[in-house]
């Protein structure tokens, strides 16, 4: 039996009736109940993905205290998801490109962490552009995207949140730590759709993205995490989402932020059949190894994404195949309860995924947030470490 989810419940009480009945689950985020994200009720911490997170985490505790369960897959579209099974191969290619006697590959969580704090790898970006551009152009009043409408204004408009790294000397002044929980991720007292971070991909190259909250933020800083036998943490990577969405979707943001975060007023158009052109270009960039910065992920056009698979666009069949590639391997795994996707087998799924995300490459770069810093202004920047938050986020 599988269960899915509608945008009225909260995706971990499925979670918790799949429990009840031995069933199958998977989902591509941890959703709120309907207006969750922006309930003006709840303080910023009960908007936050971390607490949503939390809650999984609580029941996937209550499962392993209990026995066996049938695989519950949180998690799993493009990113969160199939991002951070890009990430395990990257961090298998910068070790053997950096190391030409590395050959022993982790097979453990600790194991994979210390792979991360032996290669220095210091920030962990969600890369990604989108330059699909429609036929019909943006209209005012409308917010225009190339996946769901209400999925981006919700996540934009939740606190933006990022995996905290332990290089970090400068905790931003509107950053604010969780009380309670795993510890691995910070909230800013603002919206991701106000705030933006430096980052790069190969064909983009340097640009600014959207500071969108996501799970995969949370979970990989949390899972690369290395303590010491006093439970000290001693190495953690900071990892956050820098989004840069289509042109129609950035204007979208625009007029969005104009009407105080309104979201009532506009008209939904989800672009699909009347993309002209583009691609989205998604993967991981992992900054701060001895190759600078890393690159990895999926280069996927609008043609190739319709040749491929019909009534879809670029970034809609990278979270449908991540989700066909979770679906099969808890088919093939189907007694492993609750996971997220770095408790995953990343071979299989990228086995199963890799023929559906156009070209799949990894690319060094040695930019840094410090490029071209300083020309024009002066600015607040440490010069001793690029890879700080304070050099990657954009003054407030």
């Amino acid at each position: 039996m599988v269960v899915n989810l509608s945008v009225d419940v909260r995706s971990v009480d499925i979670m918790r009736i799949c429990t009840e009945r031995n069933a199958s689950y998977i989902d591509t985020c941890v959703e709120p109940w309907g207006g969750g994200y922006v309930d003006v009720n709840l303080a910023v911490t009960g908007r936050s993905n971390y607490v949503l997170r939390s809650q999984v985490l609580e029941l996937k505790d209550y499962q392993q205290e209990l026995g066996n369960f049938p695989t519950m897959i949180s998690a799993h579209g493009a990113n969160p998801g199939l991002v951070s099974h890009f990430l395990k191969q990257a961090l298998l290619n910068v070790a053997r490109d950096t190391d030409p006697n590395f050959s022993q590959v982790p097979k453990t969580k600790q194991e994979w962490a210390m792979l991360a704090k032996n290669l220095n790898i210091k920030v962990i970006h969600i890369a990604e552009r989108d330059t699909q551009i429609p036929i019909v152009p943006k209209r005012r009043g409308e917010f225009v995207n190339t996946w769901s409408v209400d999925g981006f204004m919700g996540e934009g408009l939740q606190p933006a949140e990022l995996g905290w790294g332990t290089h970090e000397k400068h905790i931003p002044e509107d950053g604010r730590q969780h009380p309670n929980g795993c510890g691995a991720a910070i909230y800013l007292e603002k919206p991701g759709v106000t705030t933006r971070v430096r980052t790069w991909t190969p064909l983009e190259g340097n640009f600014l993205g959207f500071l969108i909250t996501h799970n995969e933020a949370i979970s990989i800083s949390d899972y690369f995490t290395v303590r010491n036998e006093n439970n000290e943490v001693i190495y953690r990577p900071t990892c956050h989402y820098a989004y840069h969405p289509c042109d129609s979707a950035v204007m979208s943001v625009h007029e969005l932020i104009g009407k105080n975060f309104e979201t009532e007023p506009f008209k939904k158009r989800l672009l699909v059949e009347d993309i002209l052109e583009g691609m989205d270009e998604l993967g991981v960039l992992l900054c701060g190894h001895k190759n600078n910065a890393y690159w990895y992920g999926s280069q996927l056009t609008i043609e190739e994404a319709k040749r491929l698979a019909p009534y879809n666009s670029a970034t809609s069949l990278q979270v449908t195949s991540s989700v066909l590639s979770g679906i099969i391997w808890a088919l093939e795994n189907p007694n492993r309860g609750v996971l997220e996707a770095d408790d995953m087998d990343y071979e299989r799924i990228l086995e199963i995924g890799t023929p559906y995300l156009g070209n799949v490459v990894g690319v060094y770069t040695d930019w840094t947030p410090l490029h071209q810093r300083e020309q024009l202004f002066p600015e607040d920047l440490d010069w001793e470490d690029p890879w700080q938050f304070k050099n990657i986020r954009l003054p407030r």
